[in-house]
């Protein structure tokens, strides 16, 4: 199965779509740019979904729903929102279709039906949001408003691929208002804490934080925060942002509430969001020419079980063996498939569950249940070893962890290996054209910042936070600089 797969150095975007199709993730659906999601690649976002989740939770938010529709002069109401999403927008305009007069079978927009008002189709809900949050807040005591919602978004993209970019596609959005600044930034920094340690600690994606360049920036935001990632390929993916609104919204909707002196203030706000594009960061962070490689806590089967036998008796004998070592595995938390069917080999299940990425798999036969020993594989490092069976749920509790460590640890020493200090441009060019990130000064103009951009197709992916500060000369302009930022081609 794995020889369906193209191999990466060949082309890797075949490579990506490849291993989408084969482990069985997403297909093209028949509306162009939109992608249905398979049960096997919506139970990883599900694995995905429920730890933010938990995490947005714990730190005091609560879900709502909002409506998919947005009237358009609620969209207009924050100028920089509107121009930033414009040409991404999917308009409603009528509302009943008719029999076409004269082609039967046809159906057109019945005139008659004409919306008064036209509607947007969500690419973002910061504006029906806050046209909500006017009622909902008066004083001082109805802050701060912690509120998230999943849902899908429609972006009308023109060039699309699968997960990375589609028309429609699943998403949070954290929309919070506060009391003061301070507050609203806490909350800003605190979400891109959240995001950072989900991406390093449960996808296994180490990630770099920092600021955007104001040409990067969320339209209508005084600052976004974002967590980097690097791609096999040496390519940049932007894995999460958080915003600081600072009072743009709360203006443009006229949000006041009531301090505790007394006096009428607008709020200040927040919104971040990551997307199901983390699905399309986890198959190119940890992936190989064989398919898919999962992180044990995102993988739906964290333990695949195949027995090998031939005729009754021993399928008898096996399945009783197989079935007390799945129960004894439930009972640790971890998640097993018993893989029993007749109508496939064991060499073809083997192929299947190393493609669709299962962490450990384990095969038994009689001669293993008479020596009372287990093989063990590991899908991340292809690794084989056999154990004895009293040590199954044991030596399986700690190999996950292992796999979980390791994949992130070689992902790590990935981006490091791929990124380079650069003080020439010539130097930048060359990083640009083999793929990696490039540490370099810049002098702090978009002027700038665009002709790079369209001299390399490089894009300043954050200020890093934790960078040093130090004196150096930008790479295009030879203009001071304090500090280096973080240039890469991107998805």
């Amino acid at each position: 199965m794995s020889k369906l797969i193209t191999p990466r150095n060949e082309n890797y975007s075949e490579w990506y779509l490849d291993i989408i199709k084969h482990a069985g993730l997403a297909e093209h659906s028949a509306v162009k740019g939109c992608m249905v999601i398979k049960p096997y690649g919506y139970a990883i976002w599900e694995k995905m979904r429920d730890d933010l989740d938990r995490r947005f939770k714990e730190t005091g938010h609560e879900n709502a729903y909002f409506p998919l529709f947005i009237p358009k002069s609620l969209f207009e109401a924050e100028e920089k929102n509107a121009e930033g999403f414009a040409k991404e927008c999917a308009v409603v305009t009528h509302y009943r279709l008719k029999n076409h007069p004269t082609e039967k079978g046809k159906l057109i927009a019945d005139p008659d039906s004409r919306l008064e008002e036209e509607l947007i189709v969500r690419p973002t809900s910061e504006a029906v949001i806050w046209n909500t949050y006017k009622n909902w807040i008066q004083s001082y005591r109805d802050l701060p408003l912690l509120i998230n919602q999943w849902a899908n978004v429609v972006r009308w993209e023109m060039r699309t691929r699968l997960f990375l970019r589609t028309a429609e596609f699943l998403w949070q959005e954290g929309h919070t208002a506060h009391a003061t600044a301070e507050e609203a930034m806490q909350e800003t920094r605190q979400m891109l804490e959240v995001y950072a340690d989900f991406a390093e600690k449960v996808l296994a994606i180490p990630v770099i934080k920092g600021i955007k360049t104001e040409n990067e920036r969320f339209a209508g935001a005084d600052e976004t925060f974002c967590i980097e990632a690097m791609m096999q390929d040496g390519k940049a993916l932007q894995a999460g942002t958080s915003h600081f609104l600072g009072q743009n919204f709360a203006k443009a909707f006229d949000v006041k509430f009531l301090n505790k002196e007394n006096k009428l203030e607008y709020v200040w706000g927040t919104s971040w969001g990551v997307s199901t594009r983390l699905m399309g960061a986890l198959i190119m962070s940890h992936s190989d020419d064989s398919g898919l490689v999962l992180p044990p806590k995102v993988a739906p089967i964290q333990v695949v079980i195949v027995p090998i036998y031939k005729g009754e008796e021993s399928f008898a004998r096996l399945n009783e063996a197989c079935d007390n070592i799945a129960k004894s595995l439930k009972k640790q938390g971890i998640s097993v498939k018993l893989d029993f069917r007749e109508t496939q080999t064991p060499g073809f299940k083997f192929a299947e569950w190393e493609v669709k990425g299962v962490p450990i798999r384990l095969a038994l036969g009689l001669r293993d249940l008479e020596n009372q020993t287990i093989e063990v594989a590991r899908r991340d490092t292809k690794n084989k070893t056999t154990i004895p069976l009293q040590d199954v749920e044991g030596y399986v509790s700690n190999l996950l962890e292992q796999i979980q460590q390791s994949i992130y640890q070689k992902a790590l020493e990935f981006r490091e290996k791929n990124t380079f200090e650069v003080n020439t441009y010539e130097e930048f060019k060359e990083v640009m054209e083999k793929g990696g990130f490039a540490l370099a000064h810049w002098d702090g103009t978009t002027e700038t910042e665009l002709k790079i951009k369209e001299e390399t197709k490089a894009t300043i992916r954050c200020i890093p936070l934790n960078a040093r500060k130090e004196t150096g000369k930008c790479i295009y302009t030879g203009k001071p600089s304090s500090q280096r930022v973080i240039f890469a081609q991107a998805y």
